[in-house]
């Protein structure tokens, strides 16, 4: 199965067209004003499906399967909070006069009914836009209500969902209604075959063979725990790598998914094959905590001062060599990175700079992100690592999986000396 940015540009077309479908059919059953969030293509294994729901209430599920042009299954995931408003309010407008009290505990028959009637017209909504987009049909099952408190019971008796070795290509959107708290996510989860055949039809060049990508993925994972390690050594606050998972999204998007709050942020350009921009994010307190581990008494209360800047920009120009000299050994090339940028800013503000970069070229990326999370502390990091597509096309091609696990990161580093 090969894929290229052709492709997988149309997929997300299609995604983001379901999702204005979905969300006026909400909007128009509800009365409630919705809006369409952040539309991804995921590259995951069910690890990292796993954390998305493991510290998450009950979750309620409409399942669909699907025929035709796409084969497999559509999901809409709500938590029983959102699920529980959304139902009180269908239920008012079929009875207003009636005095509604919704057992936290269980749904009743009805309300299992309104939900499951919601979460199919939400999905039908999501499979028009797919086939309008592709000028096909495709068909849909009889909506399956399902509810759990973890991935498992969500996902684990559909067959194409992927497993915790393999990575498989997911859709995710998100709706979010205008103010208030109903919110919701959308998972596709397409069969291989049905994929590759759509790939196949949707591709514009050679592309990219799948299990390339699946070795990217494994490459930026290994990446992601050097950065881990290191931040551990230079900042003496133990970490380690929470989230991470492989993106395929509209570089407009990406500022969206950054927090409307002040942030610090170290960015680099890398040059080689492949090139693109390597960006690590604070939040302002995290920020503090490490610069505080590392050089006391060095943020003033305007902003972090010349010794904080100096180490925290540091520190990203260390994890950045270890992460991008790990890619450069198993991809057997050379990639070079610029002097670290600091900035620190309030929210999209803090991403904008690498985005209008890139986006005079492309208008797609892959997006590898990850969390890396201090254990008992306030120190969280956003890694993005944002390829050129051309570059990283070629980097892929030429790609020797076998050397993946075997080839060791050599960048070296000694702890900052500040004072």
């Amino acid at each position: 199965m090969r894929l290229d940015v052709n492709a997988l540009g149309t997929f997300h077309r299609m995604a983001r067209e379901g999702a204005g479908l979905a969300a006026g059919r909400l909007t128009h059953m509800t009365g409630v004003e919705t809006r369409v969030g952040v539309t991804k293509l995921n590259f995951m294994r069910r690890r990292e499906i796993r954390r998305d729901f493991a510290e998450s209430e009950t979750n309620v599920g409409v399942r669909v399967e699907l025929s035709g042009a796409i084969e497999g299954y559509s999901l809409i995931v709500f938590d029983r909070d959102n699920v529980i408003r959304i139902v009180e309010t269908l239920l008012e407008e079929a009875e207003p006069d009636s005095d509604l009290d919704i057992d936290p505990g269980e749904f009743s028959r009805m309300e299992k009914s309104a939900t499951t009637e919601v979460g199919h017209i939400m999905n039908s909504g999501f499979i028009d836009g797919w086939a309008d987009v592709l000028e096909t049909v495709i068909d849909v099952s009889t909506p399956e209500f399902v509810e759990g408190e973890s991935a498992a019971l969500l996902f684990d008796d559909v067959a194409e969902a992927p497993t915790d070795d393999d990575l498989a290509l997911l859709f995710q959107s998100t709706i979010e209604a205008v103010d208030t708290e109903i919110s919701f996510s959308h998972y596709l989860f397409p069969k291989r075959s049905s994929m590759a055949r759509l790939l196949e039809r949707l591709r514009t060049s050679d592309g990219i063979e799948y299990d390339k990508l699946d070795g990217f993925d494994r490459m930026a994972e290994r990446g992601a725990e050097e950065i881990a390690k290191t931040a551990t050594t230079l900042t003496g606050i133990e970490t380690s790598v929470e989230i991470r998972r492989l993106n395929f999204v509209s570089l407009e998007t990406i500022p969206e998914q950054v927090p409307p709050e002040k942030l610090v942020s170290v960015a680099f350009e890398f040059e080689g094959v492949p090139s693109g921009y390597l960006l690590f994010l604070f939040d302002e307190e995290s920020a503090r905590e490490i610069v505080d581990a590392m050089v006391p008494a060095s943020i003033d209360e305007d902003g972090f001062g010349e010794m904080g800047t100096s180490a925290i920009t540091e520190l990203g120009n260390i994890m950045a060599s270890g992460f991008l000299d790990g890619w450069a050994n198993v991809l057997d090339t050379t990639i070079d990175h610029s002097p670290p940028e600091f900035i620190h800013d309030f929210g999209a503000a803090a991403v904008d700079p690498v985005i209008v970069k890139l986006g005079a070229d492309q208008e797609f990326a892959f997006v590898f992100d990850t969390a890396v999370v201090a254990d008992g502390r306030e120190f969280g990091c956003e890694v993005y690592a944002i390829a050129d597509e051309s570059d990283l096309e070629r980097a892929l091609n030429d790609l020797d999986v076998d050397r993946i696990e075997g080839t060791p990161t050599t960048a070296e580093f000694q702890e900052v000396d500040t004072v």
